[in-house]
This record gives C-alpha cells, sequence and structure tokens, in this order.
C-alpha cells in the first residue's frame, strides 16, 4: 500500500530548507535583509528585484512560505464563495519562484495547466526547480514576460496577481489588473502586503475588476463601496507562518511561528448561484470576554458594525469563540 502523499506546505518548505544547502548562513541572512529593503522602499522598479540564483535561493526559502500561507488563505475564501467550483487552469502573473501556484494545488487539489510568468528568468528557473517536487505542477510552463503595459495573456480561468502591484508604476498597475480581469474566464485573486499602501492598492484593483465586470467574491459581503475610510483605517488579515531557521536568524526571532498580514480581494465571473459573498466578514481579531464574543464586521449594507455574541445565543456563542480574524459570519451550518 502506497503511503499517503504529504500536505503541500510540508512538501514545500521540505523543498526550500534544501536549497540552502551550501548557502552560507551569513550571505543568506545578508541577502535577505538587503532584498527585504528593496521590496519595502516606495519607488517602483523598472528591472527585476531579483537578480540572480543566490538572491533567489534566499529570498525564496524565507519569503515564500509566508507568500503560500496568505494566498492559500484568499483562495480559501474564493473557494468558500464558490465551494463547486474548481480551476481549470491558473495563470500566475509576477509568480516569481511560484508560491501561488502551489497554494492553488493546496487549495484544489489535481493536476490543471498552469502558467507562471515573471520578468527575472533566475525566479523561474528556481520555481521550476521547486515544483518538480509536487506532481500536480511538474508540467507547469515557466515562462520570461515584462509584467507591465506591453503585456498581454491567453485567456485562462484562474489569474493570480500576488505581491506584485507595489513593484509596479501606477500605470502598470492598472494594466496589470485590466489585463488579468480580460484574461480570467472565472475569477482573479490580486494579494499584496496588509499595510495602508497594500490595501490602497488592492482597493484601486477592487475598483478596476468591478468596472470590468466582475463580481465580489471575498473578503467584502459586497460589490459596493469599501465602508473604510483611507487614511483612517485598512482592511487587511493574517496568516500564520511556521518560522525556518534562517526566518529565525533574519528577524532573531525564537517563537516558532509568526503572522503575515495581507490584504486581498477576489473577483468572479461566476454567476450568483455558484458564487455567494459572506454574509458578514470578520475584520479584526474577535475579542472574548467573560460570557461573550465582541466580532468587528463588515456587511451586506456597506457598513463596519459590532456584534457581541453572549451566551444566550447558545450554538452561535459556540461559533464566535471559535472564530477567526477573516472569517465568514455567521459560520455556514453543518451539511446533514
Amino acid at each position: 500500500m502506497n503511503p499517503a502523499p504529504a500536505p503541500v506546505e510540508e512538501t514545500l518548505r521540505d523543498t526550500l530548507a534544501h536549497l540552502l544547502d551550501g548557502l552560507p548562513p551569513r550571505h543568506a541572512a545578508t541577502a535577505v535583509d538587503r532584498l527585504i529593503a528593496s521590496y519595502r522602499g516606495r519607488t517602483p522598479t523598472h528591472t527585476p528585484v531579483l537578480r540572480d540564483r543566490a538572491d533567489v535561493v534566499a529570498y525564496a526559502a524565507y519569503r515564500m512560505p509566508a507568500t503560500f500561507e496568505a494566498v492559500r488563505a484568499a483562495l480559501g475564501a474564493l473557494a468558500e464563495a464558490a465551494p463547486d467550483w474548481t480551476p481549470a487552469a491558473h495563470t500566475d502573473l509576477g509568480g516569481g519562484t511560484g508560491a501561488a501556484t502551489w497554494a492553488t494545488a493546496a487549495t484544489w487539489p489535481g493536476e490543471r495547466p498552469v502558467t507562471v510568468l515573471d520578468w527575472a528568468e533566475p525566479a523561474l528557473a528556481l520555481g521550476r526547480e521547486i515544483a518538480a517536487a509536487h506532481p500536480a505542477l511538474k508540467g507547469a510552463e515557466w515562462r520570461r514576460e515584462r509584467i507591465g503595459r506591453a503585456l498581454a495573456l491567453d485567456a485562462t480561468d484562474l489569474v493570480t496577481v500576488s505581491y506584485v502591484l507595489g513593484e509596479l508604476t501606477e500605470a502598470d498597475r492598472g494594466h496589470v489588473v485590466d489585463a488579468a480581469a480580460a484574461a480570467a474566464r472565472s475569477a482573479v485573486v490580486i494579494v499584496e502586503p496588509g499595510t495602508p499602501d497594500g490595501y490602497g492598492r488592492i482597493i484601486e484593483a477592487r475598483d478596476r475588476l468591478i468596472a470590468a465586470g466582475l463580481r465580489i467574491a471575498a473578503p467584502c459581503p459586497h460589490s459596493a463601496r469599501c465602508p473604510i475610510v483611507a487614511g483612517q483605517d485598512w482592511c487587511h488579515f493574517a496568516a500564520r507562518v511556521s518560522r525556518s531557521s534562517l526566518h529565525r536568524q533574519v528577524k532573531g526571532g525564537s517563537l516558532p511561528y509568526e503572522d503575515e498580514k495581507f490584504a486581498y480581494v477576489a473577483a468572479t465571473r461566476l454567476p450568483p448561484s455558484e458564487a455567494t459573498p459572506a454574509p458578514h466578514r470578520v475584520v479584526r481579531r474577535p475579542q472574548i470576554r467573560k460570557g461573550q464574543v465582541l466580532l468587528d464586521l463588515c456587511d451586506p449594507g456597506e457598513e463596519l458594525r459590532r456584534e457581541t455574541v453572549t451566551k444566550r445565543h447558545g450554538p452561535l456563542y459556540r461559533a464566535a469563540r471559535d472564530a477567526a480574524w477573516g472569517d465568514a459570519w455567521p459560520p455556514a451550518p453543518p451539511e446533514d
């Protein structure tokens, strides 16, 4: 009897750990520090940030797990909204070493045509090497492409754009989002860092996706105006990430995990009967107090409001105690 395959995240983690063999730890940590500074800069770049294999290996080992978990959370929200849908094909724009392709494989197991487009050849080469460890990704196409105004895409089912828009000029960002919307037969998922600037880029993308005829599937419970006032707050969520030894070395921390803050939008062309947004979305960490849970919610009325769930609510109270930041609310009733 053949053993069950390892979970996708475990396979990815083990593959990334092997990449660091032979790369001096100090070299890896120095490369990560420099690359983080580049990615956190406010000036969009016109050339790839990842320049050679050492850069790519160090950054993949450091950042891929966090990107994977953030994208998987966003895709998971889309899967909840469209439980009977599975992407027939996937294109990842600016995919680099392919974290979003791994997240897609984890969300919807099985083989499908996969295309990863990026402008950094070293990232594509390493992504192709890493993907060989996952049966569903062995046949993926890794293609060098300028991610900007010259971008033209073939039709596909799902388009992901993760941690890319911040590297582009405003004009390039708009074209990339429009190209993703035009190419996607079913859905577009865009993920950015969970910062005010990242949220701002998500809101711009959200507006363009709606203008292109898509509906919002997550995180918003509607496709109307976002109720958050720009400059006063921002919508973001958190994904728990297991820290590697490289993480602990670079950050000097001792905890075995960290939380990756991210903002996202998932939009779809599926009919309303096949893709239904959450009734409400938990947009802050629930506050658990004696006998009650406070939930900050975004609701279909284009409002942010707080709901207090007490013991008197019975099963709903127990569900509220288990609710997490980013969850749909109320939870779907259990299937018979």
